[in-house]
């Protein structure tokens, strides 16, 4: 007897012409990742009957909803295609901003070992973080919203598209600049996309007719080691300010900017006697003279 092992799962996807419903005769790019939860999940219906018995005479399924998270390490060239679909947008002369053109996609989960194959269709980028620590691979979570689930017993593509192979990303390569000054205390980082996506249902039918994203909101956290008070005097004072992060490794690097930040928060609680540790959440603003509240630019070694 063979059990599925997560040593045997594949992860590929292909955008979709029309939300939820595949191309014809698919030509699938392998996603690469290191989990994945993304299935079908459905609410339930219980009757509210009462019964001498006391007991639950009656329990339907309700409506169905594709959702889950695929975890990654961030790699040049691998994932060109997850943030574009997240802010909503195109690469433009290798420079990303958020927009507003909403795409979808199928995925496939391939269970290898045995032979079974589950596929996702409608699939939209909800909401990704990135977190960076020191002495670790940078690593990301994306969640994802989809319209239906199907089981098939063969491969949509049994020969993808391989992905690009560069090494992933480190803590080590890449700066970090803060108020446009390098900044050399910060022992944490995360960052989050978040399209604040709500599912569309209609009577009559139980998949949603459509996915409908918020805001483009933009959030995230810094931690640092509390050096001095130029940093907590900011969100004292709610001075903006911006932040510009650049990982690099095989391949080329990536650069995150924010033009224009707000700390809305600043913690430096003493834990012990240990170091003291300054926590800075805050929130990106749409900056006039980029024209976006994130700018991701690409750059090839």
């Amino acid at each position: 007897m063979t059990f599925a092992t997560g040593a045997r799962h594949g992860l590929s996807y292909i955008a979709e012409e029309t939300f939820g419903t595949t191309p014809s005769s698919p030509d699938m790019t392998t996603f690469r990742h290191t989990a994945c939860s993304l299935g079908l999940r459905k609410t339930t219906l219980e009757t509210a009957e009462i019964r001498s018995d006391r007991q639950i005479s009656h329990l339907l399924h309700g409506q169905k909803t594709v959702a889950g998270d695929i975890d990654f390490e961030l790699s040049y060239g691998a994932f060109d295609d997850i943030p574009a679909a997240l802010m909503q947008s195109d690469w433009s002369s290798d420079v990303l901003k958020a927009g507003a053109s909403q795409p979808s996609f199928t995925f496939e989960r391939g269970f290898t070992d045995i032979g079974q194959y589950q596929i996702l269709t409608g699939c939209v980028m909800d909401r990704l973080r990135l977190s960076v620590r020191p002495d670790r691979l940078v690593s990301g979570k994306l969640s994802v919203l989809g319209k239906s689930s199907t089981l098939a017993s063969s491969s949509l593509d049994a020969s993808p598209t391989a992905a690009a192979s560069n090494d992933p990303m480190d803590s080590f390569s890449g700066s970090l600049t803060e108020g446009g000054a390098a900044i050399g205390i910060v022992a944490g980082l995360d960052l989050v996309i978040d399209n604040g996506l709500e599912q569309a249902f209609v009577i009559g039918d139980a998949e949603a007719e459509a996915l409908l994203a918020g805001s483009s909101r933009i959030t995230g956290e810094i931690v640092t080691y509390f050096e001095d008070a130029g940093l907590l005097e900011k969100f004292v004072d709610r001075s903006e300010s911006s932040l510009t992060i650049t990982f690099s490794g095989a391949g080329g690097s990536l650069t995150f900017e924010l033009p224009r930040i707000v700390y809305t928060g600043a913690e430096n609680p003493a834990l012990g006697a240990g170091p003291i540790t300054l926590s800075l959440p805050f929130t990106a603003l749409y900056d006039a003279g980029e024209a976006t509240n994130l700018k991701l630019t690409r750059t090839a070694a």
